[in-house]
């Protein structure tokens, strides 16, 4: 017999699935297990997307599409100056772990152990990050030339911000329970963290 498209089935497997692979990893989740959660049947879930890993993966898409999409949705992005496009994507990040975090641990779980799956999400997004990539690096050799920033390159700074945002995420289970932090400390701390990594980052560009 064959299906009926259903986007809310579909979207409900693909919240279903994130969930599980959040709190359990990839490895962990089946999509037998995906499927009971959401009151389906397997073969529904296979339908909309084959395998387990197809549906991995249209997760990891959609999100790395909301952060593209977020950094681009400012309409006079191109008007600003490159210290405040810079402020505005270093806080775009920051948002998108605050919204997911645990999303930094599976990706470095499961890219660290299928480091191919890197490239499905390079081919899938198709060229957005190159496209910023490109425009950023142009404009931060601008800066450097003009004197007003010190020599270095755009994959330093993408590290730096990686490393600095993604780390606050891993350690903050950790560092609130030790620390004994009510929910509005804790607030407060993120908030407060968000503009030091901001103020981190820009005045170590500084010429």
């Amino acid at each position: 017999m064959e299906v009926k498209e259903n986007p809310t089935m579909e979207i409900q497997i693909l919240e279903t699935a994130e969930k599980l692979f959040l709190e359990k990893g990839f490895a962990s989740t089946s999509t037998t297990e995906i499927a009971r959660e959401v009151g389906c049947n397997q073969a529904l879930v296979h339908y909309y997307f084959r395998t387990k890993e197809n549906l991995f993966n249209t997760i990891f898409e959609q999100k790395f599409r909301i952060f593209f999409q977020h950094v681009f949705e400012l309409g006079n992005l191109d008007e600003l100056s490159f210290s405040d496009k810079l402020k505005h994507i270093i806080e775009s990040h920051f948002d998108m772990l605050r919204a997911n975090p645990k999303l930094p641990l599976l990706i470095i779980s499961e890219f660290s152990r299928r480091p191919e799956q890197v490239q499905v999400l390079k081919e899938k997004l198709q060229g957005i990050p190159q496209i910023l990539l490109e425009k950023l690096n142009t404009q931060l050799e601008t800066e450097i030339s003009a004197g007003r920033m010190r020599q270095t390159t755009l994959m330093d700074l993408i590290i730096t911000m990686v490393s600095l945002n993604i780390s606050l995420f891993l350690l903050l289970p950790i560092a609130s329970q030790i620390a004994s932090l009510n929910d509005v400390q804790l607030q407060f701390m993120i908030e407060h963290r968000k503009q030091e990594h901001v103020d981190i980052i820009l005045n170590s560009m500084k010429a």
